[in-house]
């Protein structure tokens, strides 16, 4: 089966169908995920928080992301794979970008480059889409303007900020963008917006009005209890399954239970399966 195209999630959206988005960051969950139906699977540049424990995402560099991504693309066989581009790696002028974004592309195996911005960066994914290279646009929460921001917080509750959210999103619309993220604003800003717009919306925290939703697949899992945003609906709580399997296996080996003769080789003969792979 062919992964999804860009053209066919846009037609999710004149059909209204909702689009599933999920983050990934290796091949195991990328084949997980991709197994259960997903539409599109995200490697975001918050591996940087999620995967390598900092505080955000500014440290994340572009062999980071063509690492993981590559890793990901190969348990993909239905969903779109697109990637994050890592802060200051489009941000210098639009040729670096478009440098940066093929080598998502060619080395990461991306079908299309995500990146954060309004009207600031409508150029950049101008020169990156006329290059051939679908574009995900992000606007309203872009946690590599964090500082700039003040934290992680809900943007767009002023009508000013408001306004100026929609006219970022037509711009990105017309700049030539696929599909536009909308990450922590209000419920009806993202209706405004997805209204407005005749590319997909994708939220996080931005309400019921979006065109599709997307999470990270280590918080709808709750591999990390400690996370729990308004946003964010678990659907297993895989942290106490984690630590009770781990702590079973630890009191196994200190009284002696594991390993079994079962879990024993013997000097008589091999089985097929171990002559396969020595």
């Amino acid at each position: 089966m062919a992964q999804i195209t860009v053209l066919e999630l846009q037609k999710k959206k004149t059909g209204n169908q909702k689009i599933s988005m999920v983050t990934a960051y290796d091949y195991t969950m990328a084949r997980l995920v991709d197994q259960a139906g997903v539409d599109m699977v995200l490697v975001g540049d918050s591996l940087g928080m999620v995967i390598q424990g900092d505080d955000n995402t500014l440290s994340v560099t572009i062999e980071d992301m063509v690492y993981h991504s590559r890793c990901v693309a190969k348990g993909l066989s239905n969903a779109h794979l697109t990637v994050d581009m890592p802060f200051m790696t489009y941000q210098v002028s639009p040729e670096i970008a478009l440098q940066n974004a093929g080598r998502l592309i060619q080395e990461g195996k991306a079908q299309s480059v995500k990146l954060e911005g309004g009207e600031q960066v409508a150029p950049t994914i101008k020169k990156i889409v006329q290059a051939g290279i679908p574009v995900v646009g992000h606007i309203g929460l872009t946690p590599q303007s964090v500082h700039v921001l003040g934290g992680f917080k809900v943007q767009g509750k002023a009508q000013e900020a408001q306004e100026k959210l929609l006219l970022d999103a037509l711009a990105l619309e017309d700049a030539g963008a696929s599909l536009v993220v909308l990450e922590l604003v209000p419920k009806e800003l993202a209706k405004r917006i997805s209204e407005r717009l005749h590319i997909p919306t994708i939220g996080i925290g931005a309400g019921v009005h979006c065109d599709g939703q997307v999470l990270v697949c280590n918080d709808l899992l709750g591999l990390d209890l400690r996370f729990k945003p308004r946003f964010l609906k678990r659907y297993a709580t895989l942290e106490e399954n984690v630590l009770e399997s781990v702590r079973s296996y630890v009191r196994d080996v200190q009284d002696g239970s594991f390993p079994t003769d079962k879990h024993s080789f013997t000097s008589e003969r091999k089985s097929s399966k171990l002559r396969r792979l020595y």
